[in-house]
């Protein structure tokens, strides 16, 4: 097979959360177990750092990937979902791995993992931890996939672990109680092992608190002390930082839920001991240093054009916030969910004088764009419906005029579908 044949054949021959919802999930570690001992325990030969929580663990993960490569050390990036090419899922200094040791990898080990019947992210684990063996990474920031306690990732014993935040997402596999699902995601903390934990609630707390304890280990939460003060957004598109011991730190990403990751970020990175120049430098080339899109990317300008993976209600608590400041004529909002989201809840944080574009991305648990403009009917909100991503855009832009304001969200695969078109 080549590299197009082989993606064609982890997306469709294996079960795959991402497009085919619970029956793509499978829960446990026997599988990841199998393929770890099958490869003689890739990820014991290098350093790791665990990222999970609700929101802002892909922006923490890229971020921190970027400090330390500015540091000088050879780092790998495990992330998911991606947004254009496999390949983003699997980076070493900022490049993709490469299409070769995709295709070899699947067909010189698939008459192995085929009788174990493992799920697509449970094979594309045991290939970034093999590639990053390969590659003789020093470091690896390692993003949790879904949860925590039973993700395949857990299986990997990290100098820090980082948990930025809990609520509601994948409750029919986490539970249905902030408590609950910060359990699952406290299942990352391991023996004697640091753990910064970015933001807390009354009910997630006590969690993190009791499985600290259990453990051993040593327990920061990021906002009893926050590190930054206050921040703004810069002429470029990103943010500056005013920070208690860190002073002005410039940002390249940016989203106004930035602020947080980035305290979250400054707390685990006091642990670390990394230079002050690796840090500047790597919060300000984020983007550039590891190929992170979607965080609130500004595509062009006049009409100015942006986009966001927000995809549920805590992530859409900042995004609908940074609607409301935006400045423009008109606002277009172009937007998507998939069934597994709190459609309702996303749909009362939206701006009520907007233009809608009621859509759906070529993904099996899109919602018909229909029912999206339903949903958004009880809300006060009316629009059109697109059967796709890219026709809502360009009728978005033939409406538009110069001074407007076009946004695309409300779903990763959303974003995936709309940067495909635009690169």
């Amino acid at each position: 097979m080549n590299y197009e044949q082989t993606v064609d054949y982890l997306y469709h021959c294996i079960p795959m959360f991402e497009r085919q919802g619970a029956t793509g999930y499978k829960e446990g570690l026997s599988n990841t177990l199998a393929l770890d001992s099958h490869f003689n325990h890739p990820h014991r030969n290098y350093q790791t750092i665990h990222v999970a929580g609700t929101n802002g663990k892909g922006s923490c993960s890229h971020t921190l990937a970027a400090i330390l490569q500015a540091q000088g050390l050879k780092v790998g990036l495990y992330t998911s979902p991606h947004i254009v090419d496999f390949r983003e899922r699997i980076r070493v200094d900022g490049q993709p791995v490469s299409k070769e040791f995709v295709t070899d990898f699947v067909e010189h080990e698939r008459s192995f993992f085929e009788p174990l019947h493992p799920s697509f992210f449970e094979v594309v684990t045991a290939m970034a931890f093999k590639y990053f063996d390969e590659q003789r990474v020093d470091i690896a920031v390692v993003e949790v996939g879904l949860g925590g306690r039973l993700d395949c990732t857990n299986i990997i014993t990290p100098i820090l672990s980082i948990i930025t935040n809990i609520s509601f997402d994948h409750t029919q596999f986490l539970g249905d109680t902030l408590a609950k699902i910060a359990t699952e995601k406290a299942g990352i903390i391991k023996q004697g092992t640091p753990v910064v934990v970015g933001e807390t609630t009354p009910e997630t707390r006590p969690v993190f608190l009791e499985k600290a304890r259990q453990t051993d280990a040593l327990l920061y939460f990021a906002d009893d002390n926050p590190e930054v003060i206050s921040s703004e957004a810069t002429p470029d598109g990103g943010r500056l930082y005013h920070t208690r011991t860190f002073g002005d730190l410039k940002g390249d990403l940016g989203g106004i839920y930035q602020e947080r990751n980035t305290n979250t970020m400054l707390c685990a990175l006091q642990l670390l001991h990394i230079p002050m120049k690796a840090i500047r430098q790597g919060f300000a080339n984020v983007a550039q240093t590891t190929g992170l899109t979607g965080r609130w990317q500004v595509v062009s300008e006049y009409p100015k054009v942006v986009c966001d993976t927000g995809h549920n209600v805590g992530g859409w608590q900042y995004v609908s916030e940074q609607l409301k400041h935006q400045p423009c004529r008109q606002m277009h909002i172009i937007i998507g969910m998939v069934s597994d989201k709190d459609i309702d809840g996303v749909m009362a944080m939206l701006p009520k004088d907007a233009r809608y574009y009621f859509t759906k991305a070529d993904n099996q648990r899109a919602i018909p764009e229909t029912d999206v403009r339903q949903t958004a009917l009880r809300h006060g909100l009316d629009g059109e419906c697109f059967p796709n991503v890219e026709t809502a855009y360009q009728s978005a832009l033939k409406q538009a005029q110069p001074d407007d304001f076009i946004f695309v969200g409300g779903s990763s695969y959303v974003v995936a579908d709309f940067l495909k078109k635009r690169f």
